[in-house]
């Protein structure tokens, strides 16, 4: 057994083992890496992109809007709505909603209580819409 032991430690012995020291190098140039790997990286980041940063949707949204278009549309929303809360006070005086059904022009408005709270169901009798709107207690 001794000599089978001593055969195999010598077998073992002749081999030799090799080893290095591992050693980190970054590769963004940005962190200490190698400087010709900016345009891998940069075409890399580009290919996986999936943002567009092209300004044009933007762009398009405002080209058919001049000041004077941009005034008449803001002045039309205040109108309307202070025309709607005019409407809302003469309805609902104190502006408690109370339970029922209202008929504004082509809105149809059922108002119910639930256990979730106020609940109000628009109809929209010109084309069928419905919403639905709760309003928690």
């Amino acid at each position: 057994m001794k000599t089978l032991f001593l055969l195999l430690f010598a077998m073992l012995g002749n081999l030799s083992l090799k080893s290095q020291q591992l050693v980190y190098k970054p590769i963004n140039p940005a962190f200490g890496g190698d400087t010709f790997n900016y345009q891998w990286l940069l075409s890399s980041a580009n290919a996986q992109n999936q943002f567009d940063d092209d300004k044009s949707a933007f762009n398009s949204l405002l080209d058919g809007l001049d000041s004077m278009d941009s005034f008449t549309d803001s002045l039309n929303r205040q109108i309307l709505s202070q025309l709607s809360q005019k409407l809302f006070e003469d309805q609902f005086g104190d502006g408690k909603l109370q339970p029922g059904n209202y008929m504004f022009g082509s809105l149809y408005l059922e108002i119910t209580q639930s256990s979730q709270g106020l609940l109000i169901n628009i109809l929209d009798t010109s084309n069928g819409q419905q919403s639905e709107i709760v309003i928690p207690k």
